[in-house]
């Protein structure tokens, strides 16, 4: 029997890891426990790549090394295992797992991707390989709302495969395009792939959706940016769209005001019909509901720059002024002049009042506003002396005990040399300004330049929609209002409330969970048999995701009790790597596991063992979160184990072989590392939103 390359790879790739395992047994001089648990780790991945059931095959490889570990002692390993599965069980971040994903299901079976696709096809259609940057937009927006890869792979498999083959797209760019697509879902929130590694390494869910949303539009930038550069440099491989394939249908109605082609302006056209002879078949109502729709966008655009040009530009509220303020040792306000700026003058025109020796209080100033003599002896007890000159008060020497602000009349004089009158000409200066007021001002702000960019760059764009937009484009946009926008409205529902702090992830993944119920409603695909459906499958996936967790935990726990991550931290740190060179090992590593391992196995294996070495380096967790999960796409695009290819081969036609949907894969591959290494040199990238929004 002849055995296929796929296994020969697979029993190749098990054979390097077993003589890897057993060399490393003999070449050390003492076996240490940490060697116990390093072939306890290659065991594990030999077993999964023969097909075992992951969570268990980690439970039972943890339970029977930990068995080891304690000397046989089987209550403490039974210990180990409760005390693992409780900590599971006790972990709120995982709540929005089975939410999210029953989210996704329901959105997926209201049949909303197939509206979705042919309204951006058409919105899209004179791009240079506009099939394909459509099924990669579907797949984007798609696997945003639901974040199930199998999914959104498999719906576009049997809904832009046709299509694109028909129009003439080549075999391999065709299966890149939706593979790669579809495996979006991995990267952008809401992320199932995010939460598991929250909770596996200890990083804010939040934080990472928040770092994970501009990495993964730039990594949808990538593949929509290669494909149009594809189509125009070989058009052979992405022909461009036929006007048959380009053709909208125009309502009935909307024929009867119109040219045949739909390409008169629509807002001109319209009001024209309103007012002219060319409605009397068109009813009124019909015409203005059409312009209503049109003008929608410019009537949204104004009310947002409006009421964001009053939020940049009201005054601020005022922190603190000096008209409520006394000085030290003053009376009450009332004492104060009115004609002042908000303080009280010194209480005579130019200096200070001696206090008499003899009394406890002070003495009013002399009419003339100088300074009252002192005794030729100072009284017992006398605590000030002769200012250095007549016109004012200057700063006492370092040495003396200074000349203290004299309180207002009938205040209390302060101790010698307590508070010192800084420097001045004469008296005490007033602050600057008549009004002048801390941290606040009177008048309204100016919009900073940043909102005017922003306001110039969108009323642009608005500019140019509207130049454009003819009864064929409209037909287009209603087309987008159906299919794009409630799903947008969806989407950013649960990813503003996460991001902006209005709801923790599970609180979101809950309204994203009654936001899929309505959005089926509405769509009238609602009912007991797509329920049932999508609740058995939330159950299977939560189940398999919770028992990998609990896996997970026993199997780290005996790695850790046989002293294997110590080992791995002293092997690693012995090698005297920099930053980069430990982040380009770790990569490395990561995208060689993701060839006969699945993302959840490398997230709940091996996190834990890359988490505690990132301190010794310096990376931020967050960042490293960022790099695994551009990284971890090729679990899903890289042989033998590429699901997304099996999942496109068990819809695509006959024709198309497993090799040529591999073939394909292996650009879209390229353009991840390429992102990896866009998201190392500019950090930013991920980083700067969460900095902004939480202040890392």
């Amino acid at each position: 029997m002849k055995i296929r390359k796929e296994l020969w790879f697979g029993f190749g790739l098990m054979a390097v890891i077993v003589i890897a395992a057993l060399w490393m047994l003999i070449a050390v001089d003492t076996i240490e426990r940490g060697h116990i648990g390093l072939l306890m780790l290659s065991l594990v991945v030999v077993a999964i790549m023969l097909g075992f059931p992951t969570a268990f095959t980690l439970m039972g490889m943890g339970m029977i090394f930990t068995w080891l570990a304690y000397g046989r002692n089987t209550t403490h390993t039974l210990d180990l295992m409760v005390q693992a599965t409780f900590k599971t069980m006790g972990n709120d971040v995982l709540i929005a797992i089975p939410l999210f994903v029953f989210m996704g299901y329901i959105v997926e079976r209201a049949n909303l991707i197939e509206r979705l696709f042919r309204s951006i096809h058409l919105a899209l259609a004179r791009l240079p390989g506009a099939l394909a940057v459509a099924t990669l937009v579907t797949c984007a927006i798609f696997a945003t709302a639901t974040g199930i890869v199998g999914a959104v792979v498999t719906l576009m498999g049997l809904l832009a495969m046709p299509a694109m083959l028909k129009a003439g797209y080549n075999v391999r760019l065709t299966a890149g395009s939706i593979t790669a697509g579809g495996c979006l879902g991995i990267l952008i929130p809401p992320s199932v792939l995010l939460i598991v590694y929250g909770a596996t390494a200890g990083v804010s869910v939040v934080q990472l959706y928040a770092g994970a949303f501009f990495p993964g539009l730039m990594l949808a930038g990538l593949y929509v940016l290669f494909v149009i550069i594809v189509a125009k440099v070989k058009p052979s491989l992405a022909p461009p769209l036929s006007a048959e394939d380009r053709f909208v249908p125009l309502p009935p109605l909307t024929q009867k005001i119109t040219n045949p082609d739909g390409r008169q302006h629509a807002v001109l056209g319209l009001v024209a019909a309103l007012k002219g002879k060319r409605n009397q078949d068109v009813p009124t109502g019909y015409l203005v509901r059409q312009l209503a729709l049109a003008v929608a966008p410019l009537l949204l655009f104004v009310f947002a720059s409006l009421w964001s040009y009053k939020l940049v530009t009201e005054p601020l509220e005022a922190e603190a002024t000096y008209e409520n303020l006394t000085r030290m040792g003053e009376g009450a306000p009332a004492q104060r002049s009115s004609t002042s700026s908000g303080l009280a003058e010194p209480p005579a025109a130019g200096g200070l009042a001696e206090p008499p020796a003899a009394s406890g209080g002070l003495a009013e100033p002399p009419a003339s506003g100088g300074l009252a003599e002192p005794p030729a002896e100072p009284a017992a007890g006398g605590s000030l002396s002769e200012p250095p000159a007549a016109g004012g008060v200057s700063e006492p020497p370092a040495a003396s005990t200074g000349v203290s602000e004299p309180p207002a009349a009938g205040g209390v004089a302060e101790p010698p040399g307590s508070v010192q009158e800084p420097p001045a000409a004469a008296g005490v200066q007033e602050p600057p300004g008549a009004d002048a007021k801390a941290g606040a001002t009177n008048g309204e702000r100016e919009a900073s330049r940043g909102w005017w960019i922003t306001f110039a760059i969108f009323a642009a764009l608005f500019a140019i929609f509207y130049a454009l937009l003819t009864f064929a484009r409209l037909e287009v946009f209603k087309m987008l209002l159906t299919s794009f926008f409630p799903l947008m409205v969806l989407i950013l529902a649960v990813l503003g409330s996460i991001v902006l702090g209005l709801a923790t992830p599970t609180e979101a993944a809950a309204v994203g969970a009654l936001g899929g119920f309505l959005l089926a409603i509405a769509y009238r695909q609602l009912t007991f048999e797509v329920v049932k459906e999508s609740v058995f499958l939330t159950a299977k996936t939560s189940a398999m995701v919770c028992w990998l967790f609990v896996g997970s935990a026993i199997f780290s726990a005996a790695f850790a009790l046989l002293g294997g991550q110590e080992l791995v931290e002293r092997w690693v740190l012995s090698m005297d790597l920099t930053k980069t060179q430990f982040l380009v090992l770790s990569q490395v590593i990561i995208f060689i596991l993701g060839w006969p391992l699945e993302w959840t196995e490398i997230i709940v294996i091996f996190m834990p063992i890359f988490v505690p070495l990132l301190d010794n380096f310096g990376v931020d967790p967050l960042l490293f979160g960022l790099l695994v999960a551009l990284n971890l796409q090729t679990a899903f695009l890289s042989p033998p184990v590429a699901m997304s290819a099996f999942y496109l081969k068990g819809v695509s036609p006959p024709h198309v072989t497993l090799n040529q949907i591999f073939a394909g894969m292996i650009p879209f591959m390229g353009i991840q590392i390429l992102a990896i290494f866009l998201l190392y040199i500019w950090p930013e990238i991920g980083l700067w939103l969460p900095s902004v929004l939480y202040g890392r």
